[in-house]
């Protein structure tokens, strides 16, 4: 298949074009670079730096393509409070830019990356695509759930072929996001930098952490698919942040000093993904345990420095 990735030289989009590549698809990369890093792509990927709010540039960039893997948004929560209106632009005038390109061109599949945080603070664990979407406690969960409803209706209004991916909580190498605010990478960077680490709620919030390899295999299921479907992604697997870091400093054989950050607002207690719709549909499930991964993601950021 001819396969158009947004966001693509991003963290989660250059491994999804790594597995896509090995599966012989064809793939073109959307990326404006504003987050993505081009170094990251291989180079059999026809990389175009475009915005998805230049509409007219992706209807002509679309024309011949069989999908597209929507990836292409702004992440940082934290950020996103004090940006909400670059983050709606951004986010969901983009997406609905994206899918009018789309109609136009003659596109009419797409697999949506979405998130966790679309569940706000649930009532019940583990998470289920059945739960209802909670009140969202900051403007990027909002512009997920936007993104995805836009996607919904263009599969009511046009057919369009339309899979969500709800992803939990995505580690691994070629994470260099600016500012990082993701956990994971900013425990390893402190560590190996022999700093401090930063430390929230005293490490106490339960979260589904899931390697990189397999969130992004994940995205080549669907592609065979047709209607609308939505599905979580992720391990099945609660592990409280403090036992992430002791696990680092286990890896690296020496620990470092927390800094007790407090409390952060709109922080969920717990997040952790019920996995078996994907896993009855396509047998796929997390293969990389978080042991493994961590020594994976390690070993980047000690690449990093050499």
């Amino acid at each position: 298949m001819k396969i158009l990735v947004t966001g693509g030289a991003g963290f989660i989009g250059s491994h999804v074009c790594d597995i896509l590549l090995e599966q012989n698809h064809q793939i073109t990369v959307v990326d404006n670079l504003s987050h993505g890093h081009k170094n990251l792509l291989n180079p059999a990927v026809n990389f175009i730096q475009a915005d998805l709010l230049d509409q007219s540039k992706i209807e002509d960039t679309l024309h011949g393509h069989d999908a597209v893997i929507h990836m292409a948004s702004f992440i940082e929560v934290g950020e996103s409070v004090k940006k909400a209106v670059e983050f709606s632009e951004n986010n969901i005038v983009g997406t609905v830019k994206l899918l009018e390109a789309m109609r136009k061109a003659a596109v009419k599949k797409i697999i949506f990356s979405s998130s966790a945080c679309v569940y706000g603070r649930p009532k019940k664990l583990p998470i289920t695509e059945e739960d209802i979407l909670g009140e969202q406690e900051n403007p990027y969960g909002l512009t997920k759930v936007s993104m995805e409803q836009f996607c919904i209706l263009y599969n009511k209004l046009y057919n369009f072929d339309v899979s969500i991916l709800r992803y939990f909580n995505p580690y691994g190498p070629n994470e260099l996001h600016t500012p990082e605010t993701h956990a994971i990478p900013n425990f390893i960077k402190a560590v190996l930098e022999k700093k401090s680490i930063p430390l929230y709620w005293k490490g106490n919030q339960i979260r589904d952490f899931i390697y990189i390899d397999d969130l992004a295999f994940a995205h080549t299921l669907p592609l065979s698919q047709s209607g609308l479907h939505i599905y979580n992604v992720g391990t099945q697997t609660g592990t409280e942040v403090i036992d992430v870091v002791k696990k680092i400093f286990e890896i690296v054989g020496y620990e470092v000093p927390i800094e007790d950050k407090g409390e952060r607002k709109g922080d969920v207690p717990s997040l952790v993904a019920s996995s078996e719709k994907i896993k009855q549909q396509f047998g796929w499930q997390a293969k990389v345990d978080l042991d493994e991964g961590l020594r994976k993601t390690i070993e980047f950021f000690k690449s990093l420095k050499s």
